[in-house]
């Protein structure tokens, strides 16, 4: 088991950690604050330093599997090619100090809030989502035609009112009486801990809420200038909606 520090505080961008466990896949280690692709957001990046300063570098982050293909509570960090002498030199208890690429992470943090109060704008179900560093898509199960300048102003209005953002948990049991707080079609929340992680933006006037186990900004002001870039339409029930920075 992986302890993932990226669930309590997106904020921490590194962490003192050992190895423990190194096969052909990656490496694990037993406390990590690299975030692994998950619920449409990218694996996080960055460097493994050993104690004597060699770097190793990590260009995905995956979650691990058992022999049968089925998700662990493992997280996999993914390296580089070309870096098998140093990989030859890391064994299980190996210190390490795990550090990830903060400016791309904090990226996926501003898009992953982004698409969040696209959730209030567009009260849909959503049919998929892709978070990377230079946009987020959201797959919306809808039919009717969508403004690109009126989500952008719904966004920069959003924005602009710096909605606080809070991490919490329900039941499993809470999650079954109530379950339009789930908006995607394609990602179930994970169960089997007896609680759920939600994602609360607004304070006293609520603008979302959901289960979600990314990482996101703690201040709607955080996001910066997002726009929409292209509305499509994927099929006859789905409007893809496509975020960009402006800045």
């Amino acid at each position: 088991m992986t302890l993932d520090l990226f669930r309590q505080d997106a904020y921490l961008q590194h962490c003192e950690a050992c190895v423990t466990a190194i096969d052909e896949h990656g490496i694990v280690l037993d406390r990590t604050v690299f975030y692994p692709l998950g619920g449409g957001q990218a694996g996080d990046t960055g460097v493994l330093t050993r104690a004597d300063g060699a770097a190793i570098t990590i260009v995905d982050t995956r979650k691990g599997k058992d022999a049968e293909g089925r998700p662990t509570a493992t997280i996999v960090h993914v390296p580089a090619p070309g870096q098998e002498a140093l990989l030859a030199q890391l064994t299980a208890g190996t210190p390490v100090s795990a550090r990830i690429d903060w400016a791309r992470r904090h990226r996926l943090m501003r898009f992953h809030t982004a698409t969040h109060l696209l959730c209030h704008l567009v009260p849909v179900p959503v049919n998929g989502c892709s978070i990377t560093p230079d946009y987020a898509r959201m797959d919306l199960h809808m039919t009717d035609p969508l403004d690109k300048d009126a989500l952008t102003e719904g966004l920069a209005r959003l924005v602009a009112e710096a909605h606080p953002l809070t991490v919490g948990a329900i039941t499993d049991a809470e999650l079954d009486a109530n379950p339009a707080l789930v908006k995607s079609m394609s990602v179930a929340p994970p169960r089997g801990s007896g609680t759920v992680r939600t994602i609360r933006i607004g304070d006293a006037t609520l603008i979302d809420l959901q289960p979600c186990g990314g990482t996101h900004v703690a201040n709607t002001a955080e996001i910066g200038r997002v726009v929409v870039m292209k509305i499509e339409k994927k099929s006859a029930s789905t409007r893809r909606v496509v975020l960009g920075f402006a800045d």
